[in-house]
């Protein structure tokens, strides 16, 4: 963390400081940038990883990729015929942030229940911030389940869609 160009005879405010912290926690930031007047506060946290955000409007045209992460996990196996998911695959969230199905409102969803998928296939946005993120699949393979509705909310690591892998 750093405070630039702020006063030598003005003290920093620790109670601001640990406000601005705690909102960046709840938030998922890792990266502030305030400036009032002659006075400039920046906070970063985390690893020194270059992340790039673009603000945009409701259901973008260009959503922003995240960076690679494990979006897919191994849904544990379990007998033939007793769960509708065994041998599935799933695909979550790597953020917190709000499920869009479709690009905008008027447009049918990235995905369906059926549709096949490749592991570069779009199938959801997540709203974080005002940034929508694009979530590709990660896996190819048959959509089994959607397993949250259109403007949801979610968490990190949310399992989100079920895949059958093929």
């Amino acid at each position: 963390m750093s405070e630039e160009n702020q006063s030598s005879h003005d003290p920093v405010d620790l109670d601001r400081l640990k406000e601005l912290i705690a909102l960046m926690e709840k938030h998922g930031l890792t990266e502030v940038d305030l400036r009032r007047g002659d006075q400039r506060w920046k906070l970063r946290r985390g690893p020194d990883e270059v992340t790039h955000v673009v603000p945009a409007a409701p259901y973008p045209s260009a959503p922003v990729p995240l960076p690679a992460t494990p979006a897919v996990t191994e849904t544990p196996a379990e007998p033939a015929g007793e769960a509708p998911d065994a041998g599935t695959v799933e695909i979550v969230s790597p953020t917190v942030g709000t499920f869009y199905a479709a690009p905008s409102p008027d447009d049918p969803p990235f995905v369906e229940v059926g549709t096949k998928v490749a592991a570069d296939t779009i199938v959801c946005t997540v709203e974080a911030m005002k940034v929508f993120n694009q979530i590709p699949a990660e896996v190819s393979g048959t959509i089994t389940e959607i397993l949250v509705t259109n403007g949801d909310p979610v968490e990190f690591g949310q399992a989100l869609f079920r895949v059958r892998p093929g």
